[in-house]
């Protein structure tokens, strides 16, 4: 099987990047080597924590992530009920 079937429901660990579009930086910056979230980083943050509530059908573990200037990394974990 190639990726592009690879079905993306299916159960398993995935590590997902989200870049905003041409990488700007909407999520905030980078001051002192901490992360200073915009309005929209904190609507990122808070989008990512209550991710899994959108999808009762399948238990999702939203896992560790970081939400960086223009991008977002995380780890989601899908088992079905």
């Amino acid at each position: 099987m190639s990726w592009a079937d690879w079905d993306y429901a299916s159960e398993g660990a995935y590590f997902v990047t989200i870049c905003t579009k041409h990488r700007e930086h909407y999520f905030g910056e980078i001051v002192n080597d901490e992360m200073q979230y915009s309005e929209l980083g904190l609507i990122a943050v808070r989008e990512w924590i209550e991710s899994a509530a959108l999808r009762p059908d399948m238990e999702l573990d939203m896992g560790c992530f970081q939400v960086m200037p223009n991008h977002i990394h995380g780890i989601v974990v899908i088992d079905r009920l």
